[in-house]
């Protein structure tokens, strides 16, 4: 495994993430299917999220879907039914996604599996010559990812990471503030998500493969298990085998934000973690139900809370960022922000400002149209693989550090000291015939 290096992560990230947000509109003009201008883009992982980025995809001009793919033919077939009553279109099928990138026509592909898969579609997809759309975590190891920022080089191909927050402006606005000192020095940041799927799934006895399902192509490169109802469909992701609980599916997101507005580009100087399975409520999962991880900076702290179960948080929010200045304090959630100011006696040290609404829109669509103008317009990508592969690193590192039960520690050079100590948890070991990429 090659050491991280801060000043590696300097050269590769090139300043995107201290860039402030575009936020793209479509741009190219309506036309008939077929055209020129026809991209054809493919689905890997139909059941959820991928399908509806391709469906964002699909309501902007010239865009066909060519193919999807799934290892559940219950959730093709539904979802090619769906493709052809709502849009006209007659996707070709496929169970295994060695053989949809044969395909070649097909331009872009979007990635909507379990997290296990993303890092070997990606990497056969570019190689393949088809761009890529992968949901976000960008992957499950930290492994994986570098092997995905280097294979986008070495390839050349367009990769869009689906952490969509990019692609929404009032996100851009708290960075540009951050950046441009409103609030003062910034002293801490908070980020946190307690959601009531977080608790993971219910107990079950381990059943039979259910009909229409390649148990055995979705285990992949991940180990050979019975089957579990519990560890399939929706609740995968709170197994270490697949994912990375709510660390890497909302941390993912919402620690992107502070990396993206501090222009952090390399490890923390530390990251340390306490939690455990604390909810009382006996359910079904490897990692931390309830978690508190902190990031050590040379100036400043940046701390993950989750508790699954709960709808409650702080500033009123289940889920959100808080950057905490001299001046005051910015909070931010998709549905908007709002300034707390601190004061000077009776005199505050910025103009509070009400809470700033959005609509909500989490922002798909424009991420997706942003995609598609960089495939066709050379648009500058929102969240390209290095803005992934830093937001996937931080809520790895996290999870690191609670199944090591050590605190993770960086030199001044940026190299992890005694990484010997923690290869299990950043190299994964690809189960046979499964090979982990090498670029």
């Amino acid at each position: 495994m090659e050491k991280y290096d801060r000043k590696k992560f300097i050269r590769k990230s090139g300043g995107v993430l201290a860039a402030t947000a575009l936020v793209p509109g479509v741009v190219f003009s309506k036309g008939a299917l077929g055209t020129a201008n026809t991209l054809n883009i493919a689905l890997v992982g139909c059941r959820s999220m991928g399908f509806w980025i391709l469906n964002h995809a699909l309501n902007q001009p010239d865009v066909v879907c060519a193919a999807l793919c799934d290892v559940d033919q219950n959730v093709l077939e539904r979802r090619a039914g769906e493709i052809e009553k709502n849009f006209g279109q007659k996707p070709r099928l496929f169970s295994d996604y060695r053989k949809l990138l044969e395909e070649k026509d097909i331009d872009a592909v979007i990635i909507g599996t379990p997290d296990h898969w993303h890092c070997l579609i990606a990497v056969d997809a570019m190689a393949a010559g088809k761009h890529v759309y992968v949901e976000k975590p960008m992957a499950k190891t930290v492994a994986e990812c570098e092997i995905m920022v280097k294979a986008s080089h070495k390839y050349g191909k367009k990769v869009q990471v689906g952490q969509q927050q990019r692609s929404r402006a009032h996100w851009g606005e708290i960075v540009k503030m951050v950046q441009d000192g409103k609030f003062g020095k910034i002293r801490t940041i908070k980020t946190w998500g307690n959601f009531g799927y977080g608790l993971g799934p219910e107990k079950r006895p381990d059943a039979s493969v259910p009909e229409g399902v390649d148990y055995n192509m979705w285990l992949g490169p991940s180990p050979e298990r019975p089957f579990n109802p519990s560890r399939f469909h929706g609740s995968w992701r709170f197994f270490w085998d697949y994912g990375g609980g709510l660390l890497t599916d909302w941390g993912a997101h919402l620690l992107d934000i502070p990396l993206w507005a501090m222009g952090i580009d390399g490890p923390p100087k530390s990251v340390s973690t306490v939690g455990g399975i604390f909810s009382g409520e006996n359910r079904d999962l490897d990692m931390a139900d309830t978690q508190t991880v902190i990031y050590e900076f040379e100036d400043f702290n940046m701390t993950w809370d989750h508790a699954g179960g709960l709808g409650v948080g702080p500033y009123d929010r289940n889920y959100g960022v808080a950057f905490v200045g001299n001046n005051g304090t910015a909070v931010v959630n998709r549905q908007g922000w709002q300034i707390y100011p601190e004061y000077d006696g009776d005199t505050p040290k910025i103009e509070p400002e009400k809470f700033v609404w959005e609509s909500g829109d989490e922002g798909h669509f424009d991420h997706v149209a942003n995609f598609i103008n960089a495939i066709r317009e050379g648009e500058t990508l929102n969240c390209p693989v290095e803005a992934g592969n830093m937001a996937a690193f931080y809520s790895n590192i996290g999870n690191i550090a609670y199944r090591s039960g050590s605190t993770l520690k960086w030199n001044e050079s940026g190299n992890l000291i005694d990484a010997g100590k923690f290869s299990e948890f950043i190299t994964p070991e690809y189960r046979s015939p499964w090979k982990l990429p090498v670029i």
